[in-house]
This record gives structure tokens, C-alpha cells and sequence, in this order.
């Protein structure tokens, strides 16, 4: 991919958006496109077709979206899908209209099934029903998936679909309440330590599994699959979709020790029974991403002490979220 191309990201202040950013910048690209939400409001259609329309990047990468854990995306149900569709809605068919060289939309695991085959190979999307707690933002991302793929049959878009495995990292959401697992233990754990509480409590059971990628290696990948992937060796698999993983899984228990471990707790860690455990299992088969030559490389424990120390040197911003 020729690196003076000029490449669109959405969502740059999330999470996902500024690793891609770093990761670009990192490798030689120097024509990035960002605009904050101040500028250019993703949801709102005409602002979104005037955008494309003017700037006319060669490459969209949409990392823009409304996420959380599990208490809020069954309790802010309506935001999550409706947020979501008009985002990737605008995205997608205007960047088809405006003739984008290529678009590369990012999902979730959360896409598949509540119960599957583990590990959950691309073709097992819409098997079964999804997971209740978190369906609105599913079922959103799969219609951004499925628009890739009827965009690409019927008029010819390169664009396609990543899906990755649970996410971490710099500029993650530590909020105590609308995060997910992972940045919110490490919060937890944090400030039961420095009040020197006795015990910290724990959503659900801790047997469920899951599987974490640290952001910075999804940026790499997704790097990898823009300099090396077009919409055709997805599609002509019969798949909709490309997932991205570490293929390794932890449990929630081990995970909340393991947290407790770097960040210094070494208090007691209960359980709560009666709080959802969400999906039991869920990990990623990703045998087709391995040969297309990419593995990850950061471990789980050096990506925690990594967003450890993030959080530490954040925390005055954090604390007023």
C-alpha cells in the first residue's frame, strides 16, 4: 500500500483509532486524516456525505463506535444500536458513493453466538441467538458486516470486515461502571489498594472464559490486513468476516488475580453470584489471519502492566469519569 495514500480514520481519540493512528505513523504513513466529533459528528448524515464528499480520502478505517461492558449495553440498549447503525450506515455507503479505494470496518467478537463451537471460526456467524446482554450492539455490528459484504456484490467496494477478540489497552475506558472487564478490575483493584480495602468483589461466577488482545497488536493486524487483503480473498471463502485474536483464553478468576498481581492488591477477591458471567467461553479460531502472516506479540501480563502503568500516568483525567 503506497504510503503517501490518503487514509481516513474514524474514531482516532478511542481506543482502537489511536493505536491504528500510532501504528501508521509508525510505518512510514504520513498523509492521516482525523477529525474530533466537534467537526465531523458520524452520526449526523449530511455531515458525514459533505466529508467524504470534499476530502475524499483513498482509505477509510471506521474504529468509531458507542461500546461498553456489560451493564451498559443492556441497559442503554436503544444508544447502542441506533448509534452504531447511523455510524457505520454513513461510513459505508458514502464512502461507496465517493468511490473509496477501500474501507476496512471494525466489529467485535461479541457478533457470535452465545452458544457455538469454541475455537469460533468465521463461519459460524448467525448460527444460533446472540448473547441477550449485549444483542442491540451485536446485532448492529453484524449489519455493518453484512453492508461490506452487499456493497462489494453488488457494485464492487473493497470493503470488508475485522473482528476482534476482546480489546485493551491505552485509552481504554476506565469508567467503574460502563467499562469492560479488563479496565475496570484494573480501577477496582487500584483503588481498593490505595484505601487499603480488605476485599474486592467481582461480577458473576469467574469461571467464564475469555480471550484479550492487547489494541496495539489489533493496530498491527489491521495494518497488515490494509497492506496485504482485499475484499475478495474474504468474501471468496464464504465468509463475511476476518477475525482477530491471540487464540489464548484466561478465565475471569485467573484474570482478576492476575490483575491483582501487577497492580500491587493483595487483599481478598470475592465473587458475586448474582451478577451475569455473559458468554460462558469465547475465543477466536484464527488459523486464517496466521496464514495470512500475522501472529500477535504482546503476552497478557506484559499488556496489563502496560495499561497499568497508562492508567497511572492518566489517572488525575480518569478520576472525573
Amino acid at each position: 500500500m503506497d504510503k503517501s495514500l490518503k487514509i481516513y480514520i474514524a474514531g482516532h481519540k478511542g481506543m482502537v483509532g489511536s493505536a491504528v493512528v500510532r501504528n501508521l505513523r509508525a510505518n512510514g504513513y504520513t498523509n492521516i486524516v482525523t477529525h474530533p466529533r466537534a467537526v465531523l459528528d458520524l452520526i449526523d448524515q449530511r455531515s458525514v456525505k459533505n466529508f467524504l464528499k470534499y476530502e475524499n480520502p483513498d482509505v477509510v478505517v471506521d474504529c468509531a463506535a458507542k461500546v461498553g461492558g456489560i451493564h451498559s449495553n443492556n441497559v442503554y440498549r436503544a444508544d447502542f444500536i441506533y448509534n452504531n447503525l447511523q455510524i457505520q450506515n454513513n461510513l459505508i455507503h458514502y464512502s461507496s458513493l465517493y468511490s473509496i479505494k477501500k474501507l476496512l470496518f471494525l466489529g467485535s467478537v461479541c457478533i457470535y453466538p452465545k452458544f457455538t463451537d469454541q475455537p469460533i471460526r468465521e463461519e459460524y456467524l448467525l448460527r444460533s441467538p446472540l448473547e441477550p446482554t449485549n444483542e442491540p450492539y451485536a446485532i448492529a455490528k453484524i449489519a455493518g458486516i453484512k453492508m461490506c459484504e452487499s456493497y462489494y456484490k453488488q457494485y464492487g467496494n473493497n470493503f470488508f470486515s475485522v473482528m476482534p477478540a476482546n480489546l485493551y489497552g491505552p485509552n481504554d475506558n476506565f469508567h467503574p461502571e460502563n467499562s469492560h472487564v479488563l479496565p475496570a478490575l484494573i480501577r477496582r483493584f487500584h483503588e481498593a489498594k490505595e484505601a487499603k480495602q480488605s476485599a474486592v468483589t467481582v461480577w458473576g461466577t469467574g469461571e467464564a472464559m475469555r480471550e484479550f488482545m492487547h489494541v496495539d497488536d489489533l493496530a498491527d493486524a489491521c495494518v497488515h490486513v490494509l497492506e496485504n487483503v482485499s475484499a475478495n480473498q474474504i468474501y471468496d471463502q464464504g465468509i463475511s468476516q476476518l477475525n482477530i485474536g491471540t487464540g489464548e483464553e484466561i478465565s475471569i478468576k485467573n484474570l482478576a488475580h492476575l490483575i491483582a498481581k501487577v497492580v500491587g492488591y493483595t487483599g481478598e477477591i470475592k465473587f458475586d453470584l448474582t451478577k451475569p458471567d455473559g458468554t460462558l467461553r469465547r475465543v477466536l479460531d484464527n488459523e486464517r489471519l496466521h496464514k495470512l502472516g500475522w501472529k500477535h506479540r504482546i503476552s497478557l501480563e506484559e499488556g496489563i502492566k502496560n495499561t497499568y502503568n497508562w492508567y497511572l500516568e492518566n489517572i488525575d483525567s480518569l478520576r472525573s469519569v
